[in-house]
């Protein structure tokens, strides 16, 4: 991958302008288009967003869009339909015990609306606020109550395949437990126990960590440094690990590239909560250093990989042991084409990716060698994603961002006649991601708040 030709932030102040004119329009169409009842939209085929009934994990996503849209624009026709939106389709979600997608769902609906309120950008009466921060005290609580204990004592939450399951994606759900620990929130349990959900989080993220993260300490013969495995399986009889598994990758031995996104971006925004943590808190994982020595390790692997296993403007493959890549030995050295005829590129996973890089630069500083770095690596992956052919320029098109892939083991993803690989089509997790680099991004170059997932704690703060 290319960092040495990178554009400056303000550089992209014209992109960003332009993509969020085109986002608006797309938002828009599809809310007008979308009969809610036929569950949530999840990917498009041939421009056109459909359902696929495996878990309800993106209608958050989908409103949670015209959230960052009005966050963008101060445009109050998306919070207004975002609002109504919110109230009349995620309650469910908020007791979700099916799922571990809550931060997904829950902290890109309540949460984002609840943060603009503590950042002063809109006004919220106090009773509405509670009602805000109880959703999210709930989601939080019902996410760390899906745990399953492991052979040390520690213990995970575990995916919706079951309690032997340890799936990558979940570090972002870990958001939402630490929001509502953050609103002073506790899990309780048999004999009225109070459960820390920062502890729940902290665990969680130290056994991604320990499992699904490698760091080239010989644990097997493909372990090579940032490689990310998608799930871990463990014995639920002992507690003990047993292998690397993946449901959406090619292989258990090589990375599925979005669910390395997960983790890259994941721990860069743990690293700027830890500060928000007590060292009691951290007390279950050996303190609050030893919790900011393991996220640096994990998002520097991940980042590392992440840079040396795309392509050259910063796009990936779905994933760097995908079958086909034998035809293009050399991809990354090349631009990106996803049009190619051997493998899909997945764009969700650059998006994903930028803003993890783009924080992880930010946390160690531009004005360090590692923080100029991995800030760069952000900025060019995002350059790229701002323009063609990644960014819709057709009106009918649904979606906000091309060549994202859902699932291609399961063939779930749309080919168009005349090409052999996915290509062309929008996903609701990468449109959402797409927004949320794009408004954190125009936060920074604007000088503005700078954008985390747990902002003020309240509006006083």
């Amino acid at each position: 991958m290319d960092i040495t030709t990178t554009p400056k932030a303000a550089d992209l102040s014209v992109p960003l302008r332009d993509f969020f004119e085109m986002a608006g329009k797309t938002m828009i169409g599809l809310d007008e288009a979308w009969v809610p009842s036929q569950g949530s939209p999840v990917f498009t085929e041939a421009g056109t967003y459909t359902s696929r009934g495996w878990t309800e994990w993106t209608q958050g996503f989908q409103y949670g869009c015209l959230v960052l849209q009005f966050d963008a624009t101060g445009d109050s026709r998306f919070l207004d339909l975002a609002k109504i939106r919110i109230h009349d389709h995620m309650a469910p979600h908020i007791s979700h015990i099916g799922v571990h997608d809550h931060g997904f769902n829950n902290l890109s609906t309540y949460g984002n609306v609840l943060r603009l309120a503590n950042e002063g950008r809109i006004d919220m009466h106090e009773e509405v606020k509670a009602f805000y921060e109880l959703a999210i005290k709930t989601s939080g609580a019902v996410q760390a109550a899906r745990w399953s204990r492991i052979a040390d004592g520690t213990g995970y939450i575990h995916s919706f395949n079951g309690p032997h399951s340890l799936f990558s994606d979940t570090i972002r759900s870990c958001r939402i437990l630490m929001k509502a620990h953050q609103l002073g929130h506790v899990l309780m349990g048999e004999g009225d126990q109070k459960i820390s959900l920062a502890q729940r989080a902290l665990e969680h993220i130290q056994n991604t960590h320990r499992y699904n993260v490698y760091y080239g300490k010989d644990r097997d013969i493909y372990d090579i440094p940032g490689r990310v495995v998608h799930e871990s399986i463990f014995n639920m009889t002992d507690g003990q690990y047993r292998c690397p598994s993946t449901q959406q990758g090619y292989s258990a031995f090589s990375t599925w590239t979005r669910g390395l996104a997960w983790v890259l971006l994941g721990a860069a925004e743990e690293l700027e909560f830890i500060d928000e943590l007590s060292e009691s808190d951290c007390d279950v994982v050996g303190g609050k250093e030893a919790v900011r020595t393991m996220l640096l390790e994990m998002a520097r692997a991940t980042a590392d990989f992440y840079i040396e296993h795309t392509t050259f403007d910063g796009i990936p493959f779905w994933d760097t042991g995908a079958p086909g890549l034998v035809n293009l030995p050399d991809y990354s050295a090349q631009v990106s084409d996803p049009y190619n005829t051997h493998e899909p590129v997945d764009s969700s996973a650059a998006a994903i990716s930028a803003q993890g890089l783009l924080r992880l630069g930010k946390y160690f500083g531009t004005d360090t060698e590692p923080g100029e770095r991995y800030f760069n690596a952000g900025l060019a992956v995002t350059k790229t994603l701002l323009s063609a052919p990644y960014i819709s320029e057709d009106p009918e098109h649904q979606g906000l961002l091309l060549h994202s892939v859902y699932h291609r083991p399961n063939g779930w993803d749309y080919i168009p006649e005349g090409q052999s690989v996915p290509c062309g089509e929008s996903s609701m997790w990468g449109d959402y991601h797409m927004m949320e680099l794009a408004v954190y991004l125009k936060r920074l170059i604007e000088n503005d708040t700078y954008l985390t997932f747990f902002g003020p704690a309240t509006a006083e703060s």
